[in-house]
């Protein structure tokens, strides 16, 4: 898979375009990059187009600012496809990218075909949530971003897990953060309002996946919200990085969601 790149103004940005036909956008979380993806792109890429971008300040796209809302990240994503000449997708959010998928269905529904959130929510930070993100934000600007994403990592899989090698592949992936990144996506997250009406209100359909065995999101935090228009999915044995520990599940869900909408 070739990385390719896009100098949209605000951030140049790096990004994967595999496969041809429906367009869908995968957007990683926070210290991972569009490799987050490697083990879901292949297969996906057979019946799709699969865009997979890294997002300001993670992998190998650029950032000017460590301040910026997950409003300027969605904005990011929009720049990408009017460059791609795209004009409607389906994006799918992991974690952060959930996040951002959100604000684009807030701000960008014209745009999007249908969407949907992987181990994310559409819940706000709590006041413990907030404190913890300026916590790790000074741990930054001390120079410990390595301290953070080696402490983070682990519990983002499921507990006692033995997938060791994806573990060590995710902090890899991790460590290519750079600190204003990092810094601006803590900032983001700490201060993203409730989306809770972005998933009751919506005209489209909408894919919620949590992980059976998540420690850091809840399947009752990602399945907030119910109705006809919502698929509700849960990943066995999954924490909260199903593309590395559930990967075939995640990509059957994928795949069904897509036929429905189609």
């Amino acid at each position: 898979m070739k990385l390719k790149t896009a100098d949209l103004g605000t951030v140049r940005m790096s990004y994967m375009d595999e496969g041809k036909g429906e367009p869908i956008v995968l957007l990683h979380g926070f210290c991972g990059s569009h490799e987050y993806w490697e083990e879901v792109i292949p297969e996906l890429a057979k019946d799709y187009r699969v865009i997979a971008p890294d997002l300001r300040g993670h992998g190998k796209s650029s950032v000017r600012e460590s301040a910026c809302a997950v409003e300027d990240l969605s904005e990011d994503i929009k720049d990408l496809l009017q460059h791609l000449g795209l004009e409607k997708v389906t994006m799918f959010g992991h974690s952060l990218g959930g996040y951002i998928t959100l604000a684009f269905a807030d701000h960008q529904s014209n745009r999007l075909k249908a969407f949907g959130l992987i181990h994310s929510t559409a819940f706000p930070d709590d006041e413990a949530g907030r404190n913890g993100r300026d916590q790790t934000i000074e741990k930054i600007k001390d120079g410990r971003l390595k301290e953070v994403i080696d402490q983070l990592v682990p519990k983002l899989f499921a507990p006692a897990s033995a997938q060791k090698e994806k573990i060590e592949r995710a902090r890899e992936i991790g460590y290519g953060t750079l600190d204003e990144g990092a810094i601006c996506a803590l900032v983001a997250m700490k201060n993203r309002p409730n989306r809770n009406d972005v998933l009751q209100s919506s005209k489209m359909p909408v894919l919620l996946i949590a992980g059976e065995r998540d420690q850091v999101i809840q399947a009752e935090k990602t399945f907030s919200v119910s109705g006809e228009w919502i698929t509700q999915s849960v990943l066995t044995d999954s924490g909260h990085m199903g593309m590395y520990e559930s990967p075939c599940e995640l990509i059957r869900a994928i795949q069904t969601f897509m036929k429905k909408t189609q």
